[in-house]
């Protein structure tokens, strides 16, 4: 299934670029931005912008702020994970706190899924 989006959000993703977190910034220049298989940051999908996007792996990355801990922004992640899942997309999340304060964790986590989603995908493996 190809994946769809909205031409509106072009726009909001390329400002969201464009003022990352620091969160965002930091997984962005200090591990993906060289990353292979390739990510994309603030990736347009359906009707979202995705925080990092690997279309080999087929995985999203979303780093989550304090919005998400809310009863609504559970609702709203639940139903936004529900609809990238039907495009056969892995999710991973993690917490700004993690990327503060364990961000070589994280980084094992991102390759550790990339690894396997390749692994079943029949992509190619990271070198």
């Amino acid at each position: 299934m190809s994946l769809e989006y909205n031409r509106k959000n072009i726009t909001l993703a390329r400002n969201l670029r464009k003022n990352a977190t620091n969160q965002e910034k930091h997984l962005w220049y200090d591990y993906l931005a060289n990353y292979k298989p390739r990510f994309q940051r603030q990736k347009a999908i359906d009707s979202f912008i995705a925080d990092f996007y690997c279309h080999e792996a087929k995985l999203i990355i979303e780093l989550d702020g304090s919005q998400h801990y809310t009863e609504s922004g559970f609702k709203k992640d639940k139903r936004r994970t529900e609809i990238l899942e039907g495009y056969d997309l892995k999710i991973l999340r993690f917490t700004n706190a993690e990327i503060d304060r364990e961000f070589s964790w994280v980084c094992e986590c991102i390759d550790f899924a990339v690894e396997a989603s390749l692994r079943e995908g029949g992509g190619t493996a990271k070198p």
